[in-house]
């Protein structure tokens, strides 16, 4: 029995397979590394393939006896969404549909989609349950909103069952500083706050210092990278338990959870934090506020807790302590 992971040579994707094979679990990997590193998958068995391409993934779902799916193979940034929608119409919700088909058509009906905090757009209160409205506010989110509806109705027609992941902010890297996220394609807080202290950049951006927090930035939570890869285990173990129900007991399968900590913390915990565990100052401007940032942000994990016995256990200090170790030994990312 195999575990196909979309997108698994991506940030989370390889976090997420070496895990699973640490645990002993069979795994391939499909992944275009049009945004991902055959160096982060530490030999895990790749194929390089698109999931469009419904012929390839329902070959691979069958010459590996794949029994489940964890899905990132995605577009994620929200600017290029708004600018380039129709990339994320046909990739995120086209590829996933064709996904979908080819796993189907080999008899595998269990997936975990990597969902995002981001379809509850700005919240309207915190912490943020999976009771909140789903109203996205860019067409990234609205394609992840999109995706949790289609599987739902896979679901309910062809007996579909899947675990939406609604991250909130992925951050940090492997303990031992082996993989990690490259930051010359991210825009995260935390890459960028390590660029600036290890002089890879002027300084960093704070966008508001007058915000009704304790000092004054945005909050939001963060969450180890480790943790999230876990939750995405425990997801599959939740839907390999579904599998010996009756239809009638599998009804409402297709859930989604929130991804977080339940613990918030602001822009500048993270810069304090930083310069606390690295020993350097970390540059920084102050800038106006941006357009459209909540002022608070992070979840209530009361449910994921209670669904798959998930439960966070690393600090804002750990995931910087990791972050660092990967930074400051990786300048130049796998490009080293």
């Amino acid at each position: 029995m195999t575990v196909l992971v979309t997108g698994g040579a991506g940030y989370i994707g390889s976090h997420t397979v070496r895990m699973l094979r640490d645990q002993g679990r069979n795994v391939v990997v499909l992944d275009t590394l049009e945004y991902g590193y055959r160096q982060a998958l530490l030999g895990a068995e790749l194929v390089v393939g698109d999931i469009h391409d419904r012929a390839l993934v329902t070959e691979v779902c069958r010459s590996h006896n794949v029994t489940q799916v964890v899905h990132f193979a995605a577009y994620k940034s929200v600017g290029e969404s708004m600018e380039q929608p129709e990339r994320y119409w046909i990739n995120n919700i086209g590829g996933t549909v064709e996904l979908v088909e080819a796993m189907l058509a080999a008899g595998v009906r269990d997936i975990v989609f990597s969902s995002s905090c981001s379809v509850n757009g700005t919240p309207t209160e915190v912490p943020v349950t999976e009771l909140a409205a789903v109203a996205p506010e860019s067409v990234y989110a609205e394609s992840k909103a999109m995706v949790e509806k289609i599987l739902y109705w896979y679901g309910v027609t062809k007996g579909l069952r899947s675990v939406s992941l609604r991250y909130f902010n992925a951050a940090g890297a492997s303990s031992d500083a082996l993989i990690g996220e490259d930051w010359a394609r991210s825009m995260n807080l935390i890459p960028l706050v390590m660029k600036a202290a290890l002089g890879r950049a002027p300084a960093v951006m704070v966008f508001g210092t007058d915000y009704p927090t304790a000092d004054g930035t945005c909050i939001r939570d963060y969450i180890h990278i480790d943790d999230l890869a876990d939750a995405h285990i425990k997801s599959l173990a939740y839907l390999a338990g579904l599998a010996g129900l009756t239809a009638q007991q599998q009804a409402g399968s297709a859930i989604s959870l929130n991804v977080g900590t339940g613990v918030g913390s602001s822009v500048f915990d993270v810069i304090h934090a930083t310069e606390r565990i690295s020993g350097i100052t970390v540059p920084y401007e102050v800038g106006p506020r941006r357009a459209g940032d909540a002022v608070a942000t992070y979840a209530d994990p009361a449910l994921i807790q209670a669904t798959l016995g998930w439960q966070p256990i690393h600090t804002l200090d750990d995931i910087i302590a990791s972050a660092w170790r990967w930074h400051s030994t990786h300048l130049d990312g796998y490009g080293d």
